[in-house]
């Protein structure tokens, strides 16, 4: 590293340690959660949620990568997961055909719902009753300066 790079200060350093480490534990547990309530992982979620709060139901792949943490190979092979369980469907919007819309199904409607309930108590039981409602403000705002 060259002598003149700027070094992190020992406090921004804790801060990321600790952005990551939480990030990492809280996953794991709501990932646990899902799993002990026989859903499937919470990228499934992540996904189907675009898709329910797009309009009509409906995005294309790019679109649902922009808005998700899932890279694009990743998230090929998700949706063809998706689609083999009835849960999207792929529909042909381009005159050439080779554009594809993803579109929920009623299917992943009902999937994504039953997903939020045991989703909405791990947030609740692992992050909300930890902090105030003027933390949890703060905290948000705080990270959102890295959005």
């Amino acid at each position: 590293m060259p002598k003149n790079m700027p070094k992190p200060s020992e406090a921004a350093t804790r801060a990321w340690t600790s952005i990551m480490r939480a990030r990492e534990r809280l996953l794991a547990a709501i990932e646990a959660e899902l799993k002990a309530a026989g859903m499937p992982p919470l990228a499934w979620y992540d996904v189907l949620w675009e898709l329910a709060r797009a309009d009509d139901g409906r995005l294309r792949p790019y679109e649902i990568e922009e808005r998700t943490l899932l890279a694009q190979y990743n998230l090929s092979r998700l949706i063809d997961r998706l689609e083999g369980e009835g849960l999207v469907r792929r529909e042909v919007f381009a005159e050439d055909g080779r554009g594809r819309w993803v579109v929920i199904t009623e299917a992943g409607r009902q999937l994504r719902e039953r997903m939020w309930a045991v989703y909405a108590r791990s947030i609740e039981s692992h992050i909300g009753c930890r902090l105030t409602q003027s933390e949890a403000k703060t905290l948000a705002g705080l990270l959102d300066r890295f959005l």
